[in-house]
């Protein structure tokens, strides 16, 4: 042992030093256990920002960095996503609104802005459409519809849904694409009659509303693209059970 510390050139109190701290406990086995619990109970969707996010909310005071390292010495990898997109511009079917929003993703409190669009999924040579209504508030989807065609009913059926929630004075900002739905009389007619602001993002530009496309990204990394779903019905229930 000694010839090998002179060779080395290390002191043998140093030596021993981290030999003790090598067997002692972990100072962080707490810690490690509370992101492995809750990185399992998301079924590996979690990557480290979203568990910071629940560890801070369960009274943790740690750094972010320290949250990503430590998944990294537990092999908690949460798979980075890939998503397609479904375009429904079909050109100038009415009316195109301003982008009010200008990617003004926050609001300080509920139903002053929402965001919506529509996503597609393929089951074998069958498709499934969802349409979500989210409040950027706090990020909640506040109504949603799930179809087989993205019809016009898809995106209006939702937009009744969410506005039949809103309390006297409640004027939200309702933001989209430029989706021929969103361009219709029958979309317009329900947020003037509510008293709503119509927004739409810029011809293909999907940064302004991001919000929604980046829920479309972990929805389909954390859910679609991690099981064989035999049919569009079988999705269905797990699109409505991955939602609430």
């Amino acid at each position: 042992m000694d010839v090998l510390l002179d060779v080395a050139g290390l002191p043998r109190s140093t030596f021993f030093y981290h030999q003790s701290r090598l067997q002692g406990p972990d100072p962080r086995a707490s810690l490690k256990a509370a992101i492995t619990e809750i990185f399992k109970k998301n079924h590996g969707r979690y990557g480290h920002r979203r568990i910071h996010l629940e560890l801070l909310k369960q009274g943790w005071t740690v750094a972010k960095k320290t949250v990503l390292k430590l998944m990294r010495s537990l092999r908690l990898v949460c798979k980075v996503r890939s998503r397609k997109r479904y375009n429904s511009y079909r050109g100038e079917q009415g009316i195109v609104a301003p982008n009010l929003l200008k990617r003004q993703f926050e609001a300080d409190a509920p139903n002053q802005k929402w965001v919506t669009d529509v996503t597609e999924f393929s089951v074998g040579d069958r498709k499934l459409y969802l349409s979500p209504i989210m409040d950027l508030f706090d990020r909640q989807i506040i109504s949603y519809a799930i179809g087989t065609s993205p019809n016009l009913e898809l995106a209006n059926a939702p937009l009744r849904g969410a506005l039949a929630t809103l309390e006297d004075g409640q004027k939200p900002l309702v933001h989209s694409g430029q989706g021929f739905q969103y361009q219709h009389n029958s979309w317009r007619t329900l947020l003037e009659n509510a008293g709503a602001v119509q927004s739409m993002s810029r011809k293909a530009n999907c940064y302004d509303n991001a919000v929604i496309e980046n829920f479309f990204g972990h929805l389909k990394e954390e859910l679609f693209h991690r099981v064989r779903f035999l049919n569009t019905d079988a999705l269905a229930a797990a699109l409505h059970d991955y939602i609430h």
